[in-house]
């Protein structure tokens, strides 16, 4: 599809950002959105799930749609994606309890996987590697804008509508994107004499299914050295082995261990992993700086927020740019992840009296620095793998730092209770907590005091504030005040070991070897015979 004209890949990449700017949305509009729909449902104790089955099922299709439209082509599984998220979104809208809400974000987790596999694969096929680059941050661009826009209409909704519609109100864009992809998008013959994989399906799928479960419970649910999770480590072990046995053995195999012997693909696939840990992992902790240690509202958190989002779109779209033109990436890569590096040791040195206009700096930062340096390297797996294996090789490069960020909030989750225990512990040896014991009553409403979760519940701290008698009000004050040093030293070195996570992944990318991206004159001359009729490609080469 390299040979197509510049006017037909625009609009067929048109086509593709809709439908991902489709998917994007719909996950980011249900964050804020979500408290107000549990409250209606019930089930909290359940509410993790929402993510984590969403996590689940895109991640697993991502990975086996990978090798598959390398097989059959991209078309039939965007449009099945465009589809399976549609339905998942209009029941998500019709759920009457948590569960068919839990069942119905996992088909919309199926659509997803779908669409952002091909997606991203997609821009392999209709570009050469030198321009894939500008695309590639316009895609990444979408996911900053609907980080940005989705969770503030989302927020919105509630407020003002029925949340059903926080499910249905974008479904006009993917009857939109679904058109232009089964009209624009060129289909393409399956390839003969491949076979699918379904032994290696079954077994990959439960490898990835027991690793993120194992680090969505541990720390959090379960003990790390629990029976369930220490079960599910095993599973994961066991599922792995038996993977590597009858990938060594399949014909079509659906992930081709091959692939690891290139050291671009393996080492790149490694840095994509680290970063999720960082990324996702520190990125999560800083709505509870804002909120718990600050005391800012949800709101006026989102809007600081927006600050890393927007740095981010701004530095992909950048980013890509430079790349197309340079065709080399290792250096900015580096400088990239460095920025961000500088940006998230930053965030480590903050205190309760850090003004929020130094946090919007270091977001900015960290913003930028992600946005120039995570976009290589889905370009050096691609550029690094013949055509045929595209997909399966980009669905990795996602699979990789998807399971990156799972580990990465595990591991801090943990980090991040252990350390606050440690300094609940020694603030508790002051003595300063037993002033108001004499009082039987205020005792047991001081009690609750000690959770640091209260100070993301503006509204019950105020309320728990109301009750208390004036003379106990310089106590309470004080008490929020040791549970904000706290909760600040704990994020601290949250925010340290995200930084030397970073510091690992610029530390791997000096190992990547470069390999100039070749631009479309670049290309061996191919004799090409293309006609488009009603979205289909018909071709000839020789």
């Amino acid at each position: 599809m390299e040979h197509l004209s510049h006017k037909e890949k625009i609009t067929i990449m048109i086509a593709i950002i809709a439908a991902m700017f489709f998917a994007a949305v719909n996950q980011t509009i249900v964050g804020n959105a979500l408290p107000k729909i549990i409250s209606d449902l019930g089930g909290l104790d359940y509410y993790s799930w929402v993510f984590t089955i969403y996590m689940l099922t895109s991640a697993i299709t991502t990975i086996l749609v990978g090798k598959l439209s390398d097989i059959y082509g991209r078309k039939p599984f965007i449009i099945i994606g465009i589809i399976i998220f549609s339905i998942g979104a209009f029941l998500a809208g019709t759920s009457m309890n948590i569960f068919q809400l839990i069942i119905y974000r996992g088909i919309q987790g199926f659509g997803a996987g779908m669409i952002m596999s091909t997606a991203f694969t997609a821009v392999g096929d209709l570009f050469a590697p030198r321009e894939r680059g500008k695309w590639q941050g316009a895609m990444s661009a979408v996911f900053g804008i609907s980080s940005v826009f989705g969770p503030t209409l989302g927020g919105y909704i509630v407020d003002n509508l029925e949340w059903k519609w926080v499910f249905w109100v974008f479904l006009p864009l993917g009857i939109v994107a679904l058109v232009l992809i089964w009209k624009l998008f060129p289909s393409t013959a399956k390839k003969a004499g491949e076979k699918v994989d379904y032994l290696g399906s079954v077994f990959l799928s439960a490898a990835i299914t027991t690793a993120l479960l194992a680090f969505s419970w541990a720390g959090t649910k379960y003990d790390w050295d629990s029976v369930q999770i220490l079960s599910l480590f095993g599973a994961l072990v066991l599922s792995l082995i038996i993977f590597v046995f009858v990938e060594r053995k399949a014909v079509s195999p659906i992930l081709p261990l091959d692939l690891f012997n290139n050291s671009i693909f393996t080492i790149s696939n490694i840095i994509g992993f680290v970063i999720g840990v960082s990324m996702f992992g520190g990125v999560m902790y800083v709505p509870y700086f804002i909120q718990g240690v600050l005391g800012y509202s949800a709101t006026h958190s989102s809007f600081l927020t927006m600050s890393m989002t927007l740095g981010l779109v701004f530095a992909s779209a950048l980013g890509g740019q430079i790349i197309s033109k340079t065709g080399k990436y290792k250096m900015q890569a580096i400088i990239g992840l460095f920025i961000s590096a500088i940006g998230l040791y930053l965030l480590s040195t903050m205190t309760v009296e850090t003004s929020q206009y130094l946090l919007v700096f270091y977001l900015t930062l960290v913003g930028f620095g992600i946005g120039i340096g995570m976009t290589v390297f889905t370009l050096t797996v691609q550029n690094a793998v013949d055509q045929k294996l595209l997909g399966v090789a980009t669905a990795s490069s996602q699979l990789f730092r998807s399971v990156g960020g799972t580990v990465g909030v595990a591991i801090m989750g943990t980090l991040l209770n252990s350390r606050m225990q440690d300094k609940m512990a020694s603030m508790s040896q002051t003595g300063d907590t037993n002033q108001m014991a004499a009082s039987p009553e205020l005792a047991g409403k001081l009690e609750s005091l000690q959770n640091p979760q209260l100070l993301l519940d503006h509204e019950k701290l105020d309320g728990l504030k109301s009750t208390l008698p004036q003379e106990a009000i310089p106590f309470f004050d004080n008490v929020i005040h040791k549970l904000q040093d706290s909760l600040s030293y704990a994020l601290s070195g949250v925010f340290i070991f995200v930084t030397i996570t970073m510091a690992v992944a610029i530390l791997l990318t000096f190992f990547i070897k470069e390999v100039p991206l070749r631009s479309a004159k670049d290309q061996p001359s191919v004799k090409k015979e293309s006609v488009i009729k009603t979205g289909k490609l018909q071709s000839n080469e020789n």
